[in-house]
C-alpha cells in the first residue's frame, strides 16, 4: 500500500454497527464487561480507546512500524521513553535540539541521576566519544530545530546496535512522508503529532513507533502507568488531518524551496538553514535519507540587534508570528525568546541560536502572497 493510501486508510475500517465510513468519536471513560475481566478488549479509556487505537495503528503504518503510540503531547512522548531508564544511564544527544526537550532533559530528569551529553551529532563518529558502560540510549533530532542539523540516522544507528543501545529519533520536521527512521535502523520514532501529522493547528499531541515487541511493552506500560494519554476528539481530529498529509507534505515541500531560494539572494539575510541546498552541511546524507526537504526554513538577519529583529517577525501579514510549526498555515517564530528560551544564551549560540536567528514554519498558502509577505516584511 502506497503512502497515500495509507494515510486514508491505515486502522480504519467502516464502523461495522453502522457502516460508517469516519472512525466514529468514542467518547467514554469506559466500557461494559459482562463479567469481571471478561470484556471486548477495553476496561478503562485511559489504557485503550477505539479512536485512540485507529490513530496508533495509521501512525504506526506510516512509519513502517509494528507498534504506535499516542500520547497527550511530543513531552509526553519523550517523557516516556527517558522513563525506559535508571539512575546513572546516560544518554547522548544533540546540541541543537527543541527547547523544550533541552528543558526537559536538564531540568526533569538530570535530577535522577541521568545524565545527558549535548554534543555535534552531524557527525556521527562523534557518538564513541561519548559511550560508557552506562550509556543506553542514543536521542536524535532530524532535521534539527531549528538550525537544521542533519544527522545520519543510518550511521547513529549502527553504532547504536554495535553498543547495545536504543536509538530514538524525534522525526517531527521531517514527518514520516519525508523520512521513515524505523527503515534505517532506529528503534524508537517519536514525533510531535501537533505539527505536521495534525497539520491544522487544532491539537496537542505525540506519538512514539517501534517495530521492537518488548520496547513497545514497556512503552505501553508507562504509557497506561502515567496518564499521558489523548482524548478521543484530539484522535478523531489527527485521523482526519493524516488524510491529507501526502498533499500538505507536496506544497510545503514546494514553498519552502521557493522561499529558500528567495531568501538566500536577499540582502538582509546573512545566512539561510535549509537542507535542500547542496551546499548545507550533510546535504548528501539528507538527500539519501529524506525524500524533499520540507518546509522548515531559518534565517540568520545581516547585522539585526534585538528590537529590529522584533520589528522585523512583528511586521507579517500572513506568516503569523507563533510558536509551533507544521499546519497549513505559514508562521514565524523568535527561538531565543520563544521556542528555545529555556536554553541558556551560551549553550543557544554555541548551536547557532542567536539573537537574529528566526524561524520560518511555511505554510501551504498561494505561493504569491507568502512572497510578497515577505518582501514588505524584510523592507
Amino acid at each position: 500500500m502506497k503512502f497515500g493510501t495509507k494515510a486514508i486508510h491505515a486502522g480504519q475500517e467502516p464502523d461495522p454497527t453502522t457502516g460508517a465510513i469516519m472512525t466514529p468519536i468514542y467518547q467514554t471513560s469506559t466500557y461494559w464487561q459482562e463479567s469481571p475481566g471478561k470484556h471486548k478488549g477495553y476496561a478503562y479509556a485511559r489504557g485503550k480507546n477505539p479512536t485512540r487505537n485507529a490513530l496508533e495503528k495509521c501512525i504506526a503504518a506510516l512509519e513502517n512500524g509494528k507498534h504506535g503510540l499516542c500520547f497527550s503531547s511530543g513531552m509526553g512522548a519523550t517523557d516516556a521513553v527517558i522513563k525506559l531508564l535508571q539512575p546513572g544511564d546516560e544518554v547522548v544527544t544533540g546540541n541543537d535540539l527543541y527547547g523544550g526537550t533541552y528543558r526537559m532533559f536538564t531540568k526533569v530528569f538530570a535530577k535522577y541521576g541521568i545524565k545527558f551529553h549535548f554534543i555535534d551529532l552531524t557527525d556521527a563518529q562523534n557518538i564513541c566519544n561519548y559511550l560508557t558502560a552506562n550509556t543506553k540510549l542514543i536521542w536524535v533530532e532530524t532535521p534539527t530545530n531549528p538550525t537544521m542539523q542533519i544527522v545520519d540516522i543510518a550511521a547513529c544507528a549502527s553504532i547504536a546496535q554495535q553498543n547495545n543501545l536504543i536509538l530514538a529519533v524525534d522525526n517531527t520536521f521531517a514527518s514520516p512522508y519525508l523520512q521513515n527512521p524505523l527503515d534505517l535502523g532506529a528503534d524508537i520514532v517519536m514525533h510531535s503529532v501537533t505539527k505536521y501529522l495534525g497539520g491544522h493547528s487544532d491539537v496537542v499531541m505525540g506519538a512514539l513507533v517501534t517495530n521492537d515487541d518488548k520496547l513497545h511493552e514497556q512503552l505501553a506500560f508507562i504509557h497506561n502507568s502515567c496518564g499521558a494519554t489523548p482524548g478521543p476528539q484530539d484522535s478523531f481530529l489527527v485521523l482526519r488531518g493524516i488524510k491529507t498529509l501526502h498533499l500538505r507534505m507536496k506544497a510545503h515541500c514546494e514553498n519552502g524551496r521557493i522561499i529558500a531560494e528567495y531568501l538566500r539572494s536577499h540582502s538582509k539575510i546573512e545566512k539561510v538553514y535549509w537542507p535542500g541546498f547542496t551546499d548545507h552541511p550533510n546535504h548528501a546524507i539528507a538527500k539519501k535519507q529524506m525524500r524533499d526537504f520540507g518546509g522548515m526554513i531559518s534565517i540568520v538577519l545581516k547585522g539585526a540587534d534585538l528590537p529590529e529583529t522584533f520589528r522585523i517577525a512583528s511586521s507579517f501579514n500572513v506568516f503569523s508570528l507563533a510558536e509551533s510549526l507544521g499546519g497549513v498555515e505559514s508562521l514565524i517564530n523568535h527561538p531565543a525568546t520563544m521556542t528555545h528560551a529555556s536554553i541558556p544564551k551560551e549553550e543557544r549560540e554555541k548551536a547557532g541560536v542567536v539573537d537574529n536567528l528566526l524561524r520560518l514554519s511555511v505554510g501551504v498558502e498561494d505561493i504569491d502572497d507568502l512572497m510578497d509577505d515577505l518582501k514588505q516584511a524584510l523592507s
